[in-house]
């Protein structure tokens, strides 16, 4: 259970015009954005930065959503893996790649642009200073823009697994939860 109310239209009528674009641009409104309405311009500033990172970034969708699904399960997010695999069938992943995620460096399941990804995931949650070996290996797939749209992604869905874990936010249970 969140340690924050979970508003909605009802309980934050000066919101309306953010929820609306909350349900507009994700089809309906998260628990995740039910919780930040207790703080309307946070959850305002949120959904501008997700927005990019998802729906106006050129990364491909199979490497977005791999590192986002990798960093749920590093920081045991299951909230944010469980929203994100859909996204990552979608984007191109593997039901199997997906169960695999936990130990990735020792399957097969994996190319060596996503190794590259993983490897890039890995580090910069666990270790946050990213070794140049990485990097380089990285870049062979990645041209800048790229490069900085996944290092977004990551620092992202770092926050998203922390907001969420911290605040005790359920994934829906419901429809239109």
């Amino acid at each position: 259970m969140a340690r924050v109310p979970l508003h909605d239209e009802n309980s934050q009528p000066t919101a309306a015009p953010l929820i609306g674009r909350i349900r507009a641009e994700r089809g309906k409104l998260l628990n995740l954005y039910r919780t930040l309405l207790n703080a309307p311009p946070i959850a305002e500033g949120w959904l501008k930065l997700f927005t990019a990172i998802r729906q106006q970034s050129s990364l491909d969708a199979r490497y977005r959503e791999l590192s986002i699904l990798r960093v749920a399960v590093i920081n045991g997010a299951p909230y944010e893996f469980t929203a994100h695999v859909p996204h990552g069938l979608k984007g191109g992943l593997s039901q199997a790649q997906i169960d695999a995620l936990d130990a990735w460096s020792v399957s097969d399941l994996f190319d060596a642009k996503e190794r590259a990804v993983l490897a890039y995931t890995d580090a910069m949650t666990r270790e946050i200073r990213v070794p140049e070996a990485i990097i380089r290996s990285l870049k062979v797939f990645l041209d800048d823009r790229e490069l900085v749209e996944l290092t977004a992604t990551i620092g992202g869905y770092n926050l998203v697994s922390r907001f969420l874990e911290a605040m005790q936010v359920d994934h829906e249970t419901t429809p239109g939860g």
